[in-house]
């Protein structure tokens, strides 16, 4: 039997920008040093890093742990929004989030993340192969 998991999250591009003002350190902590590079490569980064926040949420949320777990230390980090050649979004697990995932027999995952009119949008959909 296959199970759908399914996040969405939805940010405010102009408010995630008085945060990074705000927090220096904010970029550093949430996104991975090829994230950084990425976004910091176009001419606006910030609704790029805004969608990136996005799918993080929208990951964590289709894993079924949100950020309020323990455990979640580096969790952030631990799911990188890489983009491929053709511009197409791609999220990567790693560590505890990995770890999850592997629990939760999930083996494809599926990332969208969209802008328009001050807000970033993800949604993330990961499919299990589980057995009934």
């Amino acid at each position: 039997m296959i199970r759908i998991h399914q996040g969405v999250d939805l940010v405010e591009i102009s408010k995630f920008e008085e945060v990074v003002k705000r927090n220096p350190c904010f970029l550093l902590d949430l996104f991975t040093e090829q994230e950084r590079t990425y976004c910091q490569s176009l001419k606006d980064p910030i609704p790029h890093f805004a969608g990136r926040f996005a799918a993080k949420e929208a990951c964590a949320k289709a894993l079924g742990t949100g950020f309020s777990s323990s455990g979640i230390d580096h969790l952030f980090q631990e799911m990188e929004v890489v983009s491929r050649p053709s511009g197409k979004p791609e999220i990567s697990l790693s560590g505890w989030a990995e770890r999850i995932a592997k629990k939760k027999n999930i083996d494809q995952a599926s990332v969208s993340i969209s802008h328009a009119s001050g807000y970033a949008v993800a949604s993330v959909i990961l499919l299990e192969n589980g057995s009934e």
